[in-house]
């Protein structure tokens, strides 16, 4: 085991999570979005890129030398991280935009097919699979104020799966039937499953024996992992007209007691992980904030969607430490290594800020992104939402946003090993940048 990978195994005992070595989104059970350094503050090169069959949501991750992650063309791959060669690929019936979690050398990830793989790290074989209710996206009457508003339409922007978290012998996840599971880790039998109102995509962060997550009927739930029994549930917004401010997409990240999570209803929560009562909430005037927030030193780093800001609020208090304007929408959740915080942004980009000032140390832009197929970004890198957005009616605005989606866009969350920094783009390629 490298280096890097113990410290993050050592990060997640100190969390009061999980005391194994794993690999997994936002680096531990408890999804604080820590890694261990040390992390490029320059960039030099590309360090290897490598082709998938389809747009790539799901975040990489590390194990034992290896890179693994899920392509929305239907496969968990195995990739070689220093050469970026791969190792094996397991097709799925369904896209992958699930981040893998890596526990004792099986890989687990959740498929739009509806199923949990578990795979053999080392070769892609089948272990076990285990069937849901289901996979859907969210969806709405009129949602968004798309027309007509009398017929049911999906999220276009309900993009991520919901990706597991290893625990106590157990696999945790959310599922688009409305339920969270837990899944024996060995044989792939069901232990419990916990029925939420609506869609749940978020993925469950794991900390003292509970299961912190939220689901799109705009409740979050706290729930103890070896019963099933909900501990306590919050109530979100709610938006019953056009079904825009509402829903939790955002996964949750657990640091000395306090749940950070982000809403759709706009605002940014910091919660007791105890009893679940509100310490304070962040409002982000009517802007989503669809990213995992990170935690570090007493400090919460997000950013949000329309609004296109990056924040930095004091973990305590949740008051505004910095704000920065960026170009365009950012799902993609920071990551923070030694010194630097690493997101991706819709419009093709992946920044490096500075972890104490936020100044842009540098920034790499995908290929698709500079071709700007279409008229898609303004010389600015702004969405050129005029050209895209000219209409609410039928088709055109999921049109315009598969436009937005297909600019090589980075929903995928970086992963910093090694001085090396991998994230997906929906160009198809993983890339590893140093």
């Amino acid at each position: 085991m490298k280096t890097s990978q113990i410290a993050i195994a050592l990060i997640a005992c100190w969390a009061g999570t999980v005391c194994q070595a794993q690999s997994m989104f936002r680096g531990d059970a408890a999804h604080s979005g820590v890694y261990t350094g040390p992390a490029p503050r320059a960039f030099h090169r590309v360090k290897w890129k490598f082709p998938t069959g389809d747009r790539v949501v799901s975040s990489p991750v590390l194990s034992n030398g290896t890179i693994y992650f899920g392509g929305d063309d239907g496969s968990i791959y195995a990739v070689d991280a220093e050469s970026g060669r791969q190792l094996w690929k397991h097709a799925t019936g369904g896209p992958v935009p699930s981040t893998p979690d890596v526990v004792d050398g099986t890989v687990y990830a959740l498929s739009y097919d509806g199923k949990l793989y578990a795979l053999d790290a080392r070769t892609g074989a089948v272990r076990w699979k285990f069937a849901s209710g289901g996979e859907r996206r969210f969806e709405a009457k009129g949602i968004h104020g798309l027309q007509p508003k009398t017929q049911t339409i999906a999220d276009p922007f309900d993009i991520f799966l919901s990706s597991p978290v290893v625990a106590q012998g157990a696999v945790y996840f959310g599922s688009g039937d409305g339920n969270l599971y837990a899944v024996d880790s060995a044989s792939g039998e069901l232990r419990w499953k916990f029925q939420t109102g609506d869609v749940v995509h978020a993925s469950p962060a794991y900390a003292g024996g509970v299961l912190y997550f939220g689901s799109w009927d705009s409740y979050f739930y706290a729930v103890d992992a070896a019963t099933g029994k909900e501990k306590w549930r919050f109530h979100g917004g709610e938006d019953p007209v056009i079904h825009n401010q509402v829903g939790f997409q955002s996964s949750p990240a657990v640091v000395n007691g306090v749940v950070y999570t982000g809403c759709r209803d706009a605002n940014l929560y910091a919660l007791d992980a105890a009893t679940g009562k509100e310490k304070w909430r962040f409002d982000n005037a009517l802007s989503w904030v669809i990213t995992s927030p990170a935690v570090s030193h007493g400090k919460v780093y997000f950013a949000t969607s329309d609004s296109s800001l990056y924040h930095v609020l004091d973990a305590a208090t949740g008051k505004p430490i910095l704000h920065q304007q960026d170009k365009a929408y950012m799902f993609s959740s920071p990551a923070i290594a030694g010194d630097v915080v690493f997101i991706g942004v819709m419009n093709g980009t992946l920044q490096a800020r500075d972890l104490k000032t936020g100044e842009v140390l540098w920034s790499f832009q995908t290929e698709t992104s500079k071709q700007n197929k279409g008229w898609v970004l303004t010389a600015e890198r702004s969405f050129n939402d005029p050209l895209l957005y000219h209409s609410n009616w039928r088709e055109a605005p999921i049109v315009a946003a598969d436009r937005q989606f297909a600019i090589g866009a980075i929903f995928s969350s970086p992963l910093i090993a090694n001085n090396v920094v991998y994230f997906g783009s929906t160009d198809g390629y993983l890339y590893a940048l140093e």
